[in-house]
């Protein structure tokens, strides 16, 4: 297989997750903000809503963990050196590097994603200090941050905070030497990227059509990182035209996916205050072979503009306050199957009204597995899962997938 994606909506055939493990544990009330948390996540509630999210998943496309893969490539002489080479760099320790070339596979992988505590010193164990010669990875469960695939090519993208520094090679790894995610090369490479203001999160890339990217310049997202990304796939992609959503600097707005998302070919689910009316946001467009950029009206003015028509529905419903209180558990956030057929959180009842009067069909994921049916029902429809633990992490069906094969809509 090769990685081939061309939108947000195409029937997904492939995609990549991680289930949630005891890299949660390491998050506390005290450290939560040190790992980008707003709450403490229960990890076996979490674990069973995820499994539950999975099981939809492998009616549409073949699933692949990145457990799983790493563990695959690091049995492989080539990927091992790599990945422990590069792990080194992030991680200096020449005591280490020999520990982990003696391990397994498995205990690496599991080493590197729960994390790996130091040996405590005296004063550290009588002042109950821990500390960890690999940090854990509690926000991996959130895949779709940390690789892109736009077209055949792949993006490693540039976190924002070191936290999250681990992540980026690790999906390098999996792209340069895993056989099922073969692709055309690197546009851009953030675990090598270490330039202070360039940094670029999968959240804030939307590629809605093989010429059309609509990116986000959020908290985690850089302008010149953009530049950059919109110079290379000018240079080595089909994309022609890139729309630029100026993001607010919110923290329930740190992705453009948590406040907008394509469901269908002329349909989107918006957070209303920052899309209609005298809040919204500014949005520029840059197209291929033009100097400078062209401020527009708003999204949607700018979507017509590059022939693609979207008709908003509004995350929350008409009231202000259903609309705050359900894009913070991430209303906004879907993750299309094919185009009209979504997986969306169960929580968000508003929202879900919403959908249903623009035409879709809800049902909970309990019925849809129970039935072979309804995977190959023609009308629209929300599948519905359990996400109250998960959608304390920050993000929703669309953050938890990491798309690697879409066919044409």
């Amino acid at each position: 297989m090769s990685v081939h994606v061309t939108s947000e909506i195409g029937p997904l055939q492939a995609v990549l997750v991680h289930t949630p493990g005891r890299e949660l544990e390491a998050v506390t009330p005290g450290n939560r903000e040190d790992y980008l948390y707003d709450d403490i996540i229960d990890l076996e509630i979490a674990q069973r809503e995820h499994r539950q999210f999975v099981s939809v998943l492998r009616r549409f496309a073949r699933v692949f963990h990145v457990r799983d893969l790493l563990t695959e490539i690091l049995q492989q002489p080539e990927g091992r050196d790599y990945l422990i080479t590069k792990t080194m760099d992030v991680v200096p320790s020449d005591e280490l590097g020999q520990r982990l070339s003696a391990l397994p596979a498995e205990e690496i992988v599991q080493m590197v994603i729960e994390g790996t505590e130091e040996e405590s010193g005296p004063i550290s164990r009588a002042l109950n200090e821990v500390g960890f010669a690999f940090p854990p990875l509690p926000n991996l469960f959130f895949p779709r941050d940390i690789g892109m695939v736009i077209g055949e090519h792949v993006v490693v993208g540039s976190m924002r905070y070191g936290v999250r520094w681990t992540e980026e090679l690790l999906i390098k790894a999996l792209f340069r030497f895993h056989p099922e995610l073969a692709n055309a090369g690197l546009l851009y490479d953030g675990s090598e990227e270490r330039r202070s203001n360039y940094t670029l999160e999968g959240g804030d890339v939307h590629y809605l059509r093989s010429d059309l990217l609509v990116v986000g310049f959020s908290e985690r997202t850089s302008p010149a990182a953009l530049d950059l990304l919109c110079d290379t796939v000018f240079e080595r992609g089909r994309v022609t035209d890139v729309l630029v959503v100026v993001m607010p600097k919110a923290p329930t707005a740190i992705h453009l996916d948590m406040i907008f998302s394509q469901v269908d070919q002329e349909l989107c689910v918006v957070y209303p205050p920052y899309f209609v009316g005298p809040e919204r946001l500014p949005v520029i467009h840059r197209r291929k072979g033009t100097q400078g950029v062209k401020e527009e009206p708003n999204l949607f003015t700018a979507l017509r503009g590059v022939d693609l028509p979207l008709e908003p529905i509004l995350a929350g419903g008409e009231r202000r306050i259903n609309q705050e209180r359900e894009q913070w558990s991430s209303a906004c956030n879907f993750l299309a199957v094919r185009p009209g057929t979504l997986v969306s959180y169960r929580r968000n009842e508003q929202t879900l009204c919403a959908l249903v009067a623009a035409g879709f069909r809800v049902v909970p994921a309990t019925n849809f597995l129970a039935f072979d049916d309804w995977s190959d029902a023609k009308h629209r429809t929300v599948i519905t899962v359990e996400g109250s633990e998960l959608a304390r992490g920050g993000g929703g069906p669309r953050c938890m997938s990491l798309p690697l094969r879409r066919g044409a809509e």
